[in-house]
């Protein structure tokens, strides 16, 4: 997360010693790897599920999305999904009310309206409502499509944004999904307006058509956000241990190319520096790693971190917001390992239905935090002298704020789902009793 959520740690912290301990940071498919020490084995894995889908999956079984913005001025964009192959009895059909990366509820549903649902003969079928977050279809012929309008207003890392210059999707807070499908495949276009030579970006498996991305599996596609519009993309390579892998910056802006040339160049330190941390980078499924970021006077400030992705946004000019800006570069990166690979059990699988507690946060969110301002000074974005400033101003905090006296690091953790852009009407007393 770009909100630096737990307070951080200023101890140096030796990383290819835990590595070593607890089992290699790879990426490995849908089976977990076995990890050595009964503490890690409880606490992490060191693995995640990654884009690699089941043998018996057929073509047939492929759940199809269209995403269409034929009212982008407006905020909206229609999208159709298509659950082909269903076994017989009720669909249930969901929005999630959570999102990788973030541990708080949210209503997604709320901005989804216009529902229509049919089967594959195009006769309209009848949705039950047992909750503001389900549509349970029956009576349907083994197909159910599902038509809807979403209204996304807000450029950010958890929610939606669309409006005449692109889109920032969020795949929970924009997409529907069905209960007992997980295991299914998933396509995805999109239908840019027309004249506007939009093009995507994504950690969605491409395809030979620009505008059309795969995903093995629902847990895949949901933690894969998309960012349309006219990018500016610059891509570089780095190796790791003898393979390339591709790292690819993907802006929307109202800057130059020229900034942005300057800006990828610091990018690339804070990557090689964090980098030089782990001796390594992921295994990235599909060989590559993409930054998806909005850099707008009406973007909101944030920064979320995916499998091979991160969204980052930030409120203003490139050129008037670089220092911020990189800050979130490197935080999320650094997640790229820490709580992507080096993961919570807690967060195993993710729950898009209920908030994810964990206990672990104070390692996941805090190291990363400490980190990230390191990596900035190794690659000679920050100066010594502002290094320090930060370590300081993080050991007052801890040592200063009431809320040492309420919560442990563990505690801190848990109580993350309500403070993490949770929405509350009531009165609270955080300020006093959580440190962020």
């Amino acid at each position: 997360m770009g909100d630096r959520l737990m307070a951080r740690s200023v101890a140096t912290f030796p990383f290819a010693s835990f590595l070593r301990a607890i089992g290699p940071s790879r990426v490995m498919g849908t089976h977990r790897a076995r990890t050595r020490p009964a503490m890690a084995a409880a606490l992490f894995c060191t693995t995640c599920v990654g884009a690699s889908g089941s043998d018996d999956r057929t073509s047939e079984d492929t759940i199809h999305y269209e995403v269409s913005f034929p009212n982008a001025a407006h905020h909206e964009a229609e999208v159709e999904v298509v659950f082909p192959a269903l076994p017989p009895g009720p669909l249930e059909i969901r929005m999630s009310r959570t999102s990788p990366g973030r541990y708080a509820l949210h209503e997604f549903a709320k901005n989804v309206y216009n529902v229509r649902i049919a089967d594959g003969s195009g006769r309209p079928l009848e949705a039950s409502r047992p909750d503001l977050h389900q549509w349970t279809v029956s009576g349907h012929d083994g197909t159910v499509s599902v038509r809807y309008t979403l209204f996304a207003d807000r450029i950010d890392g958890t929610y939606a944004s669309v409006d005449r210059g692109g889109a920032n999707l969020n795949i929970p807070a924009s997409m529907m999904w069905a209960r007992g499908l997980e295991d299914r495949p998933v396509e995805i276009r999109f239908q840019p307006p027309e004249g506007s030579g939009w093009t995507a970006a994504t950690q969605l498996e491409p395809t030979g058509d620009p505008l059309l991305f795969t995903a093995p599996d629902q847990a895949y596609f949901l933690d894969s956000p998309v960012l349309l519009g006219d990018l500016d993309v610059r891509e570089w390579s780095v190796e790791s241990r003898g393979t390339p892998y591709t790292i690819r910056f993907a802006l929307r802006h109202l800057g130059t190319p020229e900034e942005l040339d300057r800006y990828v160049e610091k990018v690339k330190r804070v990557v090689d520096q964090e980098q030089a941390v782990f001796g390594e980078l992921p295994d990235f499924d599909y060989g590559t790693y993409t930054f998806l970021a909005s850099y707008l006077p009406w973007a909101a400030g944030d920064g979320m971190e995916h499998r091979n992705s991160t969204v980052l946004s930030r409120t203003g000019h490139l050129a008037q917001l670089e220092l911020s800006a990189l800050g979130t570069v490197a935080h999320e990166f650094f997640h790229a390992w820490n709580i992507e690979r080096i993961r919570p059990r807690s967060l195993e699988p993710f729950d898009f239905e209920a908030a994810n507690v964990s206990q672990e946060l104070w390692f996941g969110e805090g190291f990363t935090s400490y980190y990230d301002d390191l990596a900035m000074v190794r690659a000679g974005v920050i100066d010594l002298s502002e290094f320090t400033s930060r370590m300081a101003s993080m050991i007052n905090t801890v040592t200063n704020s009431p809320g040492r006296r309420f919560y442990s690091p563990i505690e801190m953790s848990m109580q993350a789902p309500f403070v993490d852009a949770a929405v509350s009407v009531d009165p609270q007393n955080r300020s006093n009793t959580f440190i962020s």
